[in-house]
C-alpha cells in the first residue's frame, strides 16, 4: 500500500511541474506517430526498444526528479518580454526550451550517437516540442510563466500555467488515445500549413498566442465551465500542432 501511495504522490508531482500533462504529451506523441513516414516510424522504434512515442514523451519530466538532471530544467521553457521577438530577447545563460530543441537536433542528426545518447536526445526532443506548443511556456520571466499568476479552477486554488499544462486536459476527462482521436480534423492544406515554416516561425506563432492567453484572465479570477468553452479548442489544436510538427522534425532527421 505504501508503494502505491508513493507513486500516486509521484504522479501528483509531475502532473504539478509538468507540461501538458502526461495525457496531452502522450497525446502530441501519438499524433506524431500518424503523420511520421514508415520508414521513420520502424527506426524510432527500434531506437526506443519498442516504446511509443506516446510512452516516451513524459521521460523530460520523469527525469526532474533525478538531480543528476537538473542541468535540463531550464530547456522546458524561454521567458522573452512580450514586446521582443525571441531572437532579439536576451538567452538564459544555462539554455532554454529553444536552445534546447537545436540541441537535441543536432545531436540526433550527427548518426554517432550510443545507443543511450540517442535515446536520451529523441525522447528530450519529443516532450520538447510538445510542451513548445504549450503558450505558457515562453512566459514572463517575473511571474514564472504564469506559474505566479493565481487563479482558481471552479473555486480551487491554482495557477494559469497550471491550468493551460493540465487542469483543461483533466476536465475533459479522455484519455490520451480519446483525447487524440478528438482533435480537430484539419484539411491537406491545413496540414502543410502546419507543417510549413522554420522553428522561429513556430515560435512567434506560438508566443502571440501566449499574449493572448495572459489576457485572457484576471489575477484570482474563478475559472471555470466559460473559460473552458472559451479556451480548450485552442488547447486541442496546439496539440495537434506539436504532434505534426514533431513528425515534421523526426522525418527530417531519419528519412
Amino acid at each position: 500500500m505504501k508503494y502505491l501511495f508513493a507513486f500516486l504522490i509521484f504522479s501528483q508531482t509531475l502532473m504539478a511541474n509538468g507540461d501538458w500533462g502526461q495525457n496531452g504529451h502522450r497525446t502530441v506523441g501519438e499524433t506524431a506517430e500518424k503523420h511520421l513516414k514508415t520508414k521513420v516510424s520502424k527506426k524510432i522504434n527500434k531506437i526506443l526498444s519498442g516504446q511509443s512515442i506516446a510512452e516516451a514523451s513524459t521521460y523530460a519530466d520523469e527525469i526532474k526528479s533525478d538531480k543528476a538532471y537538473d542541468e535540463y530544467k531550464p530547456w522546458h521553457y524561454a521567458n522573452a518580454p512580450f514586446d521582443k521577438d525571441y531572437v532579439d530577447a536576451e538567452k538564459n545563460p544555462d539554455g532554454d526550451i529553444v536552445a534546447g530543441i537545436q540541441e537535441c537536433i543536432k545531436q540526433l542528426k550527427t548518426k554517432s550517437l550510443t545507443k543511450k545518447d540517442e535515446q536520451f536526445y529523441l525522447k528530450m526532443l519529443i516532450h520538447l516540442i510538445g510542451d513548445m506548443h504549450q503558450p505558457l511556456h515562453f512566459g514572463l520571466e517575473e511571474d514564472k510563466g504564469a506559474n505566479d499568476f493565481k487563479v482558481k479552477w471552479f473555486n480551487k486554488p491554482t495557477n494559469l500555467h497550471r491550468v493551460w499544462d493540465t487542469q483543461m486536459i483533466e476536465s475533459y476527462n479522455m484519455s490520451y488515445t480519446e483525447l487524440t482521436a478528438n482533435l480537430p480534423e484539419l484539411s491537406k492544406s491545413e496540414i502543410k500549413s502546419i507543417q510549413s515554416g522554420t522553428l522561429m516561425d513556430w515560435v512567434e506563432e506560438v508566443r502571440g498566442l501566449t499574449r493572448e492567453v495572459y489576457k485572457s484572465a484576471k489575477q484570482d479570477e474563478n475559472l471555470s465551465y466559460r473559460y473552458m468553452y472559451d479556451w480548450f479548442g485552442t488547447v486541442k489544436t496546439q496539440m495537434k500542432k506539436a504532434g505534426i510538427r514533431l513528425a515534421v522534425i523526426l522525418n527530417d532527421i531519419y528519412a
